[in-house]
């Protein structure tokens, strides 16, 4: 079935695990697999170290897929290494045009603190967060300057967690190069609705997140004062879209009619069944919302 947005999935379920983070050409050949026999058709770009665009390309084209935007990091919080993630986000930017892309996510690091207690704002520092924002800035200036934009992906854990700082980057960085690429579970499950700040930054929005949270998890996550791990892979916060807290209908109304970004089907962890029943469900709630199903005119 065509949908009628640009739509895929990050393959975080094959990738994630007991082990650690296992990103290597088996894990993401398994994922490719999987998620092409499912339907999807688009799959976010992460490379492993050894791995070259277009060996990535390669293998995407193998299982009948094709690149989506992928996701770049970096300790923003400390403004002497800034330079470097100037210099690491333009390979990053290059390997995306390799491969077809103009767009991404960015992030500021996870920080230790918050990840032992997430979605807190755990040690809020005002001053810090305007360093995030000057690196942040600076990265999508010189991402922006090879061809292709970035957009503010807050992370739980990250040193961009709650809503106050979410709205002092993207306010601090007003007419700079930083897009905004909000992540519908992180927002949600750190407080915020995530309408509300996509209908404030709409403008500003240039990709999509779609994560969903379980809110009786978070809450009990919180209550027995889980750590990040804890709270997302035994208390399982994260579910499918469409089957937790998050109101789609309104953050998909508050984008602009004319958005044309990406909407990246994200679940860390799978809520449900295994990864590829899990990765089924979520293809199957973009089928069925009408802001994605093809209109009649469409192919099928």
């Amino acid at each position: 079935m065509t949908l009628a947005r640009r739509t895929a999935i990050n393959p975080l379920p094959w990738i994630l695990g007991d082990g650690g983070y296992r990103l290597d050409r088996a894990a993401l050949g398994e994922a490719m697999t999987a998620l092409s026999a499912i339907g999807y058709t688009h799959f976010t770009i992460e490379l492993p170290t050894e791995m070259r665009p277009e060996e990535y390309g390669t293998l995407l084209a193998e299982h009948s897929l094709a690149p989506a935007p992928g996701y770049f990091s970096a300790p923003f919080h400390e403004r002497n290494r800034h330079r470097k993630a100037v210099e690491a986000i333009k390979r990053h930017a290059h390997a995306h045009l390799e491969l077809g892309v103009d767009s991404a996510f960015i992030a500021a690091d996870l920080l230790p603190e918050r990840m032992a207690r997430p979605a807190l704002g755990a040690g809020h520092d005002a001053d810090r967060t305007l360093v995030v924002a000057e690196g942040l800035a600076a990265a999508a200036e010189a991402a922006a300057a090879e061809g292709v934009r970035y957009g503010l992906h807050p992370h739980v854990g990250s040193a961009v967690e709650i809503e106050q700082e979410v709205r002092a980057v993207l306010d601090s960085t007003a007419g700079s190069a930083l897009w905004f690429g909000p992540d519908t579970g992180h927002l949600r499950w750190a407080g915020a609705l995530p309408e509300k700040l996509v209908a404030d930054y709409a403008d500003r929005v240039l990709n999509v997140h779609l994560k969903d949270v379980d809110a009786e998890a978070a809450d009990g996550a919180r209550q027995r004062q889980e750590d990040y791990r804890t709270a997302t892979g035994d208390s399982k916060v994260w579910t499918e879209p469409g089957r937790g807290a998050i109101d789609f209908d309104a953050v998909l109304a508050a984008l602009p009619a004319a958005f044309d970004g990406w909407f990246v089907i994200e679940v860390d962890v799978p809520n449900i069944g295994t990864p590829a029943q899990s990765s089924a469900a979520s293809l199957e709630f973009l089928r069925q919302h009408p802001y994605f199903r093809a209109t009649a005119g469409d192919s099928e």
